[in-house]
């Protein structure tokens, strides 16, 4: 049964002026209180971070920040975005996060419009194959010796070129493409178009809600990966935003302060970390409003559609 013959019910109920029953009121008020509570748990650690990047070091260091900030000060984010170390890894990240998504959306879709052909030789052979390799890898040993063969190691393109295709995004893809009708690339056959021109004029336009939600995954994927550059890169010229988070984490309070920060400044670590981790997050949330009507328009279709 589909969501909109489920709904039905409710939607003929309320057009027509019929009150609803006292379980449904209490339902609808629990429903909301949930999720208004599930809201706020997500967004209070967000507030109480930039009240600390806004607060006095006394203010952080004797625990008074909440979700309000303290003797207000921006020098923290004037130091962190003055700081040449977090502008490297800034322009890392970006660099990797564009380039990786658009290449692995490129190649998602290249594998996907062929599997999702019946008409394709062998295509329940590469399915499994593909399947596969979700179930099992290499390993981490053996894909270091590949990586060190290919004279990748502490080079750039590592961080992206070995999750070119993620299967699970790649069936997502697939399985959007096999909905389509057929009438449309049979007209377009007749027509004389090749089976790139329908890839790229007929069927990737129709596409471009499941394609804008598995570019945000990737996206999302390569903008958050660390353990990538911890594992391939040496270089400090090379590591990316998150791997710059994860030392600067990780380092002595004491030693951080005494050799990156200016004594004059009235800041404290914490203070330091949380307005990293906010400029750190505020790529993701800038991209997102772009992405969100065909992110909102593709649930719905595979709702509806499902």
């Amino acid at each position: 049964m589909s969501i909109q013959n489920m709904l039905k019910p409710k939607i003929a109920r309320r057009s027509s002026g019929i009150p609803s029953s006292l379980g449904e009121k209490i339902f609808t008020v629990i429903n909301h209180l949930f999720f208004i509570l599930l809201g706020l748990s997500t967004v209070f650690p967000f507030i109480n971070l930039i009240a600390k990047s806004l607060s006095s070091e006394a203010a952080v260091v004797s625990g008074m920040v909440n979700l309000i900030p303290i003797d207000f000060q921006i020098g923290t984010y004037t130091y962190v975005a003055s700081n040449s170390l977090f502008l490297s890894a800034f322009v890392i990240s970006i660099t990797v996060t564009v380039v990786g998504s658009l290449i692995a959306l490129f190649m998602t879709t290249l594998a996907a419009y062929p599997l999702s052909k019946p008409r394709l030789r062998w295509r329940k052979f590469f399915i499994i194959m593909y399947l596969f390799t979700m179930l099992f890898s290499g390993g981490l040993i053996p894909t270091y010796l590949l990586m060190h063969k290919l004279h990748l190691i502490d080079k750039l393109p590592v961080l992206f070129l070995p999750f070119m295709i993620n299967v699970y995004n790649m069936l997502i893809v697939k399985s959007y493409f096999e909905s389509l009708p057929d009438s449309l690339e049979e007209s377009a056959k007749m027509d004389g178009a090749s089976n790139m021109t329908i890839l790229l004029r007929i069927i990737l336009p129709l596409s471009m809600p499941v394609l804008a939600t598995i570019a945000l995954f990737y996206a999302v994927t390569f903008w958050n990966d660390y353990f990538t550059s911890l594992i391939y890169i040496n270089s400090a010229d090379l590591k990316p935003l998150q791997l710059y988070l994860k030392e600067l984490f990780v380092s002595s309070t004491d030693t951080f302060m005494r050799t990156n920060v200016d004594a004059s400044l009235n800041v404290s670590p914490q203070s330091i970390q949380a307005a990293s981790i906010i400029l750190a997050t505020l790529p993701i949330i800038c991209v997102y409003p772009f992405l969100q009507k065909y992110f909102v328009k593709g649930v719905l279709v595979g709702s509806v559609k499902g």
